[in-house]
Parts: C-alpha cells; sequence; structure tokens
C-alpha cells in the first residue's frame, strides 16, 4: 500500500483532555469538517461510558455518510453492545476494542494472567466481528509490553476476525527507533499479518508522537491515529496536521499519500481550537501563528527573493490565504460573502445576516477588518451553544480609587428580560458575580485567559474561560474589542453549556441493553 489511512480520534482521545467538554452539536460540527478534511476514519467517541457520548456517536452516525465512523468499546460485552447500537445503521461502522498487554497493567489494573487476557481479547473481537466485519484490536500499552505476547494476542484476534491491528504507545514512553523495531517484528513474527491493516496510536509525553508515528510508518505501518492539533490525555496526541503535512512534504523520502485535503487543515484547526478552548502556541508546527512568520532580517531577504529558501510548506497549501486586510466599515455584503467563501465558510442567508450585522458592527469600532478578525467573528456568531440565557447589556465602573461594580442585563428562557447589579474585586470579579446572581447556576471558575486576535489597539480580544459545575469542566470562549464584554459573553457561554449538557443528560437517559 503507498496510501496512509488517517484515523482521527479528536472526539474521542482528543475530548479526553482535561477541561474540554464538547456538545453533540459541537461534535458533529467538528465531525463535518473532518469529512470535508478527507480523514478515512472517525472515531466518535466511546458510547459506553455516557448517555451523552453514546447520543453523540449515533448523531455521527446518521448524519456523516462520506468516512468511517469508529466507536470504542473496552473488552467487555456490554460495551460492545452498547458500541454497535451507536453505530446501526452507519454506511461503513467500525468497532475498536481495546485490552491492555503490558505486565505492569495486567498485573495492577486487570489482576489477569497472560492466557485470561488471549481468551478475553478473542472472545471480544469474535463478539464484535458479530456485528460488523469492520474490527478493529488493540493491545494497549503495547510499547511496554513484551514484543512475544503481543504476537500471540495478535495472531489470536487475526484468527477471529481483526481487520486492523492498533499498536499504541499509550503513556508516550516509546522511542522512534524502538517504536520501529517493534512494528517490524510485528511484520515479520505474527501469522496472518499480511492480510491485514498495521495501526498506531502515539502519545505525546515525551515529545515522540509524531516521530514514533513516521517511524512505524517507515516499518509498515499503514494507519496513523492522530488529533487535530495534537490534543488528548495529557501532554497529548500524534498531531494530524503534522503527520499529512509530513508525508506530503517529504514524498521524497515517504513515497507516501494520504487522503486529505491539505487546504482544510488550517480552518479545522481553528474551529477545534474555538470549540475546546485549548489555544495554539504560535511556535506550533504547521498551524501555529508563527508557523510562516519571519523576523530574522536574513530570512526576510530570503523570503522575498524566493519563498522556498525559508519555507518548506506554501502557506495556501494548508487553506491560509496570505492576506491580512480584507475588509472595512464600507465593504458591502456581497464582498463580505465572497471573502468569507475565499476563506472557506459556506452560510446560509440566516447565518450570513448574523454574521454582516456583527461585522458592521466591529467595522464601525475597528479602522480594519483582518482575516483573523472575521475568523473569530464567525466563531463567535455562529458556533455557539444553545443560549438559555442571552447577554443583553453591561456596564461597569471601576477605577483605582472607586469599588467596581457591574451592571448586567440578560434574556431569559422566555424571553424575559433580567437585571442585577454586583460589586467586585475588578470589573470582571463583578460582572462575573451579577451573572452568578441572575442565573443561579453553581459552578466554580478554574481558569481564565486573554488574548489579543490581532495587533493594536483596536485589537479584537478572546477571553477563554473554564468553569467547574456538577462534577465536570465546561469551556467558554468570547471575543470582543472591549474585554470586559468579551468576558461576560465567555462565560456566559460556558455557563449555558453546562445547562445544554444537562438537558441533554436527561434526553438521553438511555438505559443499557443487558451484556
Amino acid at each position: 500500500m503507498n496510501r496512509v489511512t488517517i484515523f482521527d480520534t479528536t472526539l474521542r482521545d482528543g475530548e479526553q483532555s482535561p477541561g474540554v467538554s464538547l456538545t453533540q452539536e459541537e461534535k458533529l460540527e467538528i465531525a463535518h469538517h473532518l469529512e470535508r478534511l478527507g480523514v478515512d476514519v472517525i472515531e466518535a467517541g466511546f458510547p459506553i461510558t455516557s448517555p451523552g457520548d453514546f447520543a453523540a456517536v449515533r448523531l455521527i452516525t446518521r448524519e456523516i455518510k462520506g468516512t468511517t465512523i469508529c466507536g470504542l468499546a473496552h473488552a467487555n460485552p456490554e460495551a460492545i453492545d452498547r458500541a454497535w447500537e451507536a453505530l446501526r445503521g452507519a454506511q461503513s461502522p467500525r468497532i475498536h476494542v481495546f485490552l491492555s498487554s503490558s505486565d505492569i497493567h495486567m498485573v495492577h489494573q486487570l489482576r489477569k494472567s497472560r492466557e485470561e487476557v488471549q481468551e478475553l481479547a478473542e472472545a471480544m473481537v469474535a463478539r464484535a466481528r458479530g456485528y460488523t466485519s469492520d474490527v478493529e484490536f488493540s493491545p494497549m500499552d503495547a510499547s511496554r509490553s513484551d514484543p512475544a505476547f503481543i504476537y500471540q494476542v495478535l495472531e489470536r484476534v487475526i484468527r477471529v476476525g481483526a481487520t486492523t491491528v492498533n499498536i499504541p504507545d499509550t503513556v508516550g514512553y516509546a522511542t522512534p527507533e524502538e517504536f520501529g523495531a517493534l512494528i517490524k517484528g510485528i511484520r515479520d513474527n505474527v501469522p496472518g499479518i499480511q492480510d491485514v491493516v498495521i495501526s498506531v496510536h502515539c502519545h505525546n509525553d515525551l515529545g515522540l508522537a509524531v516521530a514514533n508515528t513516521l517511524a512505524a510508518i517507515r516499518n509498515g505501518a499503514r494507519q496513523a491515529e492522530c488529533t487535530v492539533n495534537g490534543i488528548g490525555e495529557r501532554a497529548g496526541n500524534a498531531s494530524l496536521e503534522e503527520i499529512v503535512m509530513a508525508l506530503n512534504t517529504r514524498k521524497d523520502f515517504f513515497g507516501l499519500t494520504t487522503n486529505v485535503d491539505t487546504t482544510q487543515i488550517y480552518r479545522t484547526s481553528r474551529l477545534v481550537s474555538d470549540l475546546t478552548g485549548m489555544s495554539i502556541q504560535p511556535n506550533k508546527a504547521i498551524v501555529g501563528a508563527n508557523a510562516f512568520r519571519h523576523q530574522s532580517g536574513i530570512h526576510q531577504d530570503g523570503i522575498l527573493k524566493e519563498r522556498t529558501t525559508y519555507e518548506i510548506i506554501d502557506a495556501q497549501a494548508i487553506g491560509l490565504s496570505g492576506s491580512d486586510l480584507v475588509l472595512g466599515k464600507l465593504s458591502g455584503r456581497h464582498a463580505f460573502k465572497k471573502r468569507l467563501e475565499e476563506m472557506g465558510y459556506t452560510l446560509k442567508d440566516d447565518e450570513l445576516n448574523r454574521a454582516f450585522a456583527a461585522f458592521k458592527e466591529l467595522a464601525d469600532k475597528k479602522h480594519t477588518v483582518t482575516e483573523r478578525d472575521l475568523e473569530s467573528l464567525v466563531a463567535d456568531e455562529l458556533r455557539t451553544v444553545q443560549e438559555t440565557y442571552h447577554l443583553d447589556h453591561i456596564q461597569v465602573s471601576c477605577g483605582d480609587h472607586s469599588v467596581p461594580t457591574a451592571t448586567v442585563r440578560l434574556i431569559g428562557p422566555n424571553k424575559e428580560m433580567l437585571a442585577d447589579a454586583s460589586l467586585g474585586n475588578g470589573p470582571v470579579d463583578a460582572v462575573f458575580k451579577a451573572i452568578n446572581q441572575l442565573v443561579g447556576v453553581p459552578c466554580q471558575l478554574t481558569e481564565f485567559s486573554v488574548k489579543s486576535i490581532t495587533e493594536s489597539t483596536e485589537a479584537m480580544g478572546e477571553v477563554t474561560i473554564r468553569i467547574e459545575g456538577e462534577g465536570r469542566m465546561y469551556t467558554g470562549r468570547g471575543t470582543s474589542t472591549d474585554i470586559i464584554v468579551a468576558s461576560a459573553k465567555a462565560y456566559l457561554n460556558a455557563i449555558n453549556r453546562l445547562l445544554e449538557a444537562r438537558r441533554e443528560a436527561g434526553e438521553n437517559s438511555i438505559a443499557y441493553p443487558p451484556s
């Protein structure tokens, strides 16, 4: 095979990032972008874990038809049955079964012998195969397992119908040389391995996830499990955009391709960052703000003479236009729509109307509106949860010799006007206290960050916050040229997410089927 299958687990492992909690609609929106991006497999979730996760997988299964939809299940009959129930009706369903294979996991977590693990793996893969012909099996913590034992487990699951065997570096322990050797050992020692796809799933605890994935590919792996922006448990997963662009840029070395439309990378990256509240570091490879910026005079001179002197990737290849300045307050609706289409946004009429109104409001406050402003504006206007409470008005009073005071007016669930005022130790604290008094939702602010979307004193400010409520973390995001307004939007956005999750939990309290 000269093509690498891209298995995206942003909606499963990516959502396990600390502090990330996506609604069903947000997961579906990401899934649509992943489909447009051209990934081969979307791991939509872990259906047994909660009614909400089950419902999200089922929703994605019904809506997404252009790619394989995968559900994760541990080696348990109920989990496999539950995964199939969520996947039933998918155009191309896959059940992904996992079971630990390292001695440290078997002894301390599973408390099972090697023979018991082999028998369980075989039985659960056979059960999954009874539902679908596309079954993946992962020996968890494979990089810390005895290779000879892995060979035995893989031989048995292949015999009963596994079509993909995934080798996880679950705790990011491996180095490229030894991980590549592990894949080669599997190819050389497992009967029937030539009839299945070898996959890898690498974590980034030592910063080696992408390097380990590429080493595995060089040694015969033909499926890469990854996430957008590399999000995931602890230090994250192998980054989809880095793997894809490494294979794309170094075709001379790897001689391999993917189905990914690279021009969709940047937009998908921004979407995932916006919805998860996980900012992308400026020096992040491929999609970071500095990835195509040059400050050194020598570098600037080279770029002006010939781009390839200091850039190995064309920014347009990942969906960047290369143009910053776009529109101003005199720009019309047609120009606005055309610029959004050039950026990859296709809006319905009502969405365009809302976005254009917000653009005009922003353009009155800013002399020029950049592409990054537009991205943030579209995200703020269109990627919103169902609003139980809407921010209608805010006014603050503060100074070094006055007590910060905030007056807030919200539109409530029944379209009623709700207003209150509060004191605080700062204007943002006063705003949050006033909102708390109005909505009455117990929660605790755990994280608050502010960043400028563009340069200059006219810049749009972006606030990202996290709150903890009812045992879960919720992320809120808001943008405005007024940072206090942006803070209020972000806080209310997080509270609305909490309320929506509460509603979803009530609507999707589906009893588990018997095992």
